[in-house]
């Protein structure tokens, strides 16, 4: 049987704004391949760079484990691999590079090499896994101790054999049939926990928040078609885990780890009500109702489903609210309206549970009275936190196709706060980052604002949260000066679009009269 070390290309510390936020995850995606490969019989370890500075303990690791196969295996689960950042590409091909150096073979897995799987295989990977890996993994394991560990034999076995993935063979890039995804999920084991340092990151939480999360997922993909989301693993499916499963997960999480918090990073938790319901009623029933956060949808957000999250534990829902215009939502093919969002936020608050929206600014040809729609919507629904992003063509979408023939070099973001459009348009990068600390600094002063005037009225009844709140104020300066830049950023971009089409204007004007001249 093979040893096989796992091992992934995500650090908290390539990317500013996260490790500003600093709410870092074990990869779940990794812990469930590398528990699936051990009930196969193999060995496995675990190389976890997440909380490092860099992977310079790589290399360490492989001396120490002394692995037959190295697995890069990417948190499929965790949305901020799904960026595909160039960073943790580098990350990636570095360990590559570290174990091709020794003369071991390397599988790839997650979301950017499935979209670029030959710049992998060109940075000396043997095998990228296309699609859900669990089982193409383990085929891929077999098949490698069949072949007794030599690469030429392997790959002649994979080519025959294993579905889902792509290689060099004889000189050639192949791949070979797509695999069928799993619909039951329960035959996959829980995540191999043990193999994850938990108290370094239960200290960091503890130190940063003063309360520890830990991740847990109960389906896999999204069966809704908005354009600009790249879905390269799991596709526009959705399949679940049974209720009773997830809880015997959440029972073994309280009893080993005892998380204060969880995060249930679903695309979408609760799409089939019915689902939902069964399993709030069955974490209440076992007394394992813990505060999670969790991603919905606005149109989702009904009566019964609002109060099975909240049975269950939920005190804080993120929903992609993405624009204020309706012309924008419609030409993502988003699937919502406006009104359902602002429905769904009135319903979440009414039960008692925090609100976050994502907000996408800069798609298809977004003016400025559209992200003035944005702005007033936030400042309307006053959500409790929001996050903010730039339309991002990522390979594999419609918006990727329609746009692709505007890109220039640069394909990819190299941290999240990155916000370049990647294409012309009527903003650029400077833009897009000054409007994000507009929107943000313009939420907290709006809060700060009407916490203050409730303590005007009601001082006796004014607590240490409403306090708090009021204190956001303080953020009306930075709001200010980043409002005047945004409008100085805003005319100068005007004044160069217009100068740049004049140019283009005269130059076909020139063009044409040379060309007529010529033809007489």
């Amino acid at each position: 049987m093979a040893r096989v070390l796992f091992a992934h290309g995500h650090l908290l510390r390539r990317d500013t704004k996260q490790f500003a936020i600093g709410k870092p995850y074990p990869p779940l995606a990794t812990l469930t391949a590398a528990a699936h490969v051990r009930a196969s019989g193999h060995e496995v370890a675990l190389f976890d760079p997440m909380l490092d500075v860099d992977t310079s303990g790589f290399a360490a690791t492989l001396d120490r484990v002394r692995p037959d196969v190295v697995v890069l295996y990417d948190d499929a689960f965790n949305w901020f691999t799904k960026m595909c950042l160039s960073r943790m590409r580098s990350a990636a091909c570095g360990m590559i590079g570290e174990a091709r150096a020794r003369r071991v073979p390397v599988v790839v897995s997650g979301h950017d090499a499935a979209d670029e799987p030959e710049v992998y295989l060109q940075a000396g990977a043997t095998f990228v896994i296309l699609g859900e890996g669990e089982m193409t993994l383990r085929e891929l394991v077999a098949a490698f101790d069949q072949a007794g560990g030599a690469i030429d034999p392997w790959r002649d076995a994979a080519a025959s054999s294993v579905a889902g993935v792509a290689f060099h063979h004889r000189g050639l890039p192949r791949r070979t049939a797509s695999r069928k995804l799993l619909k039951d999920l329960d035959v996959l084991p829980l995540p191999a926990w043990d193999l994850v340092d938990i108290e370094r990151y239960r200290s960091f939480w503890r130190r940063r928040h003063g309360y520890f999360s830990l991740n847990v997922v109960t389906t896999r993909g999204c069966p809704y078609l908005c354009n600009w989301c790249a879905k390269p693993v799991y596709g526009n499916t959705y399949h679940s885990r049974s209720p009773g499963n997830v809880v015997s997960e959440l029972r073994m999480l309280r009893e080993r780890y005892a998380p204060d918090h969880l995060w249930f990073c679903d695309d979408i938790l609760g799409l089939k009500s019915r689902w939902l319901v069964a399993w709030s009623e069955a974490v209440a029933q076992a007394g394992l109702a813990t505060p999670f956060l969790c991603q919905t949808r606005a149109d989702l957000m009904t009566d019964e489903n609002v109060a099975a999250l909240r049975r269950a534990g939920a005190t804080e829902v993120w929903m992609g609210a993405e624009s204020g215009s309706q012309r924008i939502l419609d030409a993502m093919q988003k699937g919502i309206t406006v009104e359902q969002t602002r429905a769904a936020v009135t319903r979440l608050r009414r039960s008692g549970v925090r609100v976050g929206l994502f907000l996408q600014f800069g798609y298809g040809g977004e003016d400025w009275t559209e992200v003035q729609a944005t702005r007033t919507l936030v400042r309307e629904l006053v959500p409790d936190d929001i996050g903010i992003s730039v339309s991002y063509p990522l390979k594999g979408t419609r918006y990727y196709e329609e746009v692709a023939a505007q890109l220039g070099e640069k394909r990819n973001w190299s941290e999240s706060a990155d916000l370049d459009p990647l294409i012309g348009g009527r903003f650029g990068p400077r833009f897009y980052r000054t409007l994000s600390r507009v929107v943000h600094s313009e939420l907290r002063v709006v809060r700060g604002a009407r916490a203050l005037r409730t303590g005007i009225r009601k001082p006796f009844s004014f607590d240490a949260a409403q306090w708090r709140r009021a204190a956001e104020m303080r953020h009306a300066g930075a709001w200010l000066i980043d409002r005047l830049r945004l409008a100085v950023e805003r005319r100068v971009r005007t004044l160069t679009s217009s100068a740049t089409s004049g140019r283009v204007s005269s130059t076909l004007t020139g063009g044409a009269r040379d060309h007529g001249s010529t033809k007489s």
